[in-house]
């Protein structure tokens, strides 16, 4: 990132409290915490310490430019109200991303405590736009009508079915699937979650299909032209482009993205009173906190939580 060293021990045990920020964020991004980060998170800390190294403090002076044991609280809040500017889920990432830096350093007794603790976050505006099954299905037909957009619109076909993130399904590869038991396996990118989930028939038709087309690549849903003489899968700006394309000519509203899939087949298990255990099997999610954000309160939730109520007290009164 900034100045690399090629002997990497050496340049954590150089650190001291004396130490720039640039120097601390360089030996982090040397270090045996970093390496264990999946490929995707380390482009994405590596991006993003860019941008707080960058980051002008009240001192006039950059973050990276200071020593690590005069960065206090007062200069994180006035860095992070810079970072708002980019928005609150970019400049929560940002501030999240930078806590573990200082608790790396901390660790390493650079600092005392942890001055991103106790930094006042502005909240995420929570996110509840849902695809409707209609909408699913209309979004289908006018991918699979045409051949250019076939691959992508498996992705969502499997996206929406499994309750999975686009990311995992735009790089399925085929040893993820048998289809003759109809079965899925697979690893999660985002924490590393195991999935066990059934391929329906329907989805089985599609996915036979797409083996005879692409079989012969690793790639269950790639490009369907290929690139320097192999078929690769769709970058995710790429993909939501394409998606994007879809929409508009399926007559779709634009704010339903891609993303939206995972939430609305998870409130979908949701409404049709899945155990939270079992949604978790399905999602891949550790803890009932994490499936949260994906939860919306719906009339059809509520309805159905609320005749649940009602036959269980009639129950009762039948009872006695």
């Amino acid at each position: 990132m900034l100045d690399i060293l090629e002997d990497k021990r050496p340049m954590v045990e150089r650190l001291k409290k004396t130490s720039l920020m640039s120097t601390v964020c360089d030996a982090y991004l040397h270090s045996e915490d970093y390496r264990n980060l999946s490929s995707k998170s380390q482009r994405e800390y590596d991006y993003t310490l860019r941008i707080a190294m960058a980051t002008e403090i009240l001192t006039g002076k950059t973050i990276g430019k200071t020593q690590i044991q005069h960065f206090t609280l007062r200069h994180a809040t006035h860095a992070y109200d810079a970072w708002l500017h980019r928005g609150v889920s970019r400049a929560n990432k940002i501030a999240s991303i930078m806590s573990i830096l200082m608790n790396w350093a901390s660790y390493r007794e650079l600092v005392y405590r942890n001055p991103m603790n106790g930094l006042k976050r502005v909240p995420n505006k929570q996110r509840t736009v849902m695809w409707t099954q209609e909408q699913v299905n209309t979004f289908l037909d006018t991918a699979f009508s045409q051949w250019k957009y076939r691959s992508i619109g498996l992705i969502v076909m499997m996206a929406y079915e499994w309750g999975q993130r686009i990311g995992d399904m735009r790089l399925l590869t085929w040893d993820k699937l048998d289809l003759e038991t109809q079965r899925m396996d697979l690893e999660q990118s985002k924490r590393g979650a195991e999935v066990h989930l059934p391929i329906s028939d329907q989805l089985k038709h599609v996915l036979v299909q797409q083996k005879d087309y692409f079989g012969f690549q690793p790639y269950v849903a790639p490009q369907v032209r290929p690139s320097d003489g192999a078929y690769k899968p769709y970058i995710l700006d790429t993909l939501c482009i394409h998606i994007n394309e879809i929409k508009r000519e399926a007559g779709l509203p634009l704010e339903l993205t891609a993303m939206d899939l995972r939430r609305t087949a998870i409130t979908e298990m949701v409404e049709a009173g899945v155990d939270i255990t079992q949604i978790k099997q399905v999602s891949g999610h550790k803890n009932i906190n994490s499936l949260t954000p994906y939860i919306k309160h719906t009339f059809s939730g509520a309805s159905s939580a609320l005749a649940m109520r009602q036959a269980h007290k009639d129950r009762d009164n039948d009872d006695t």
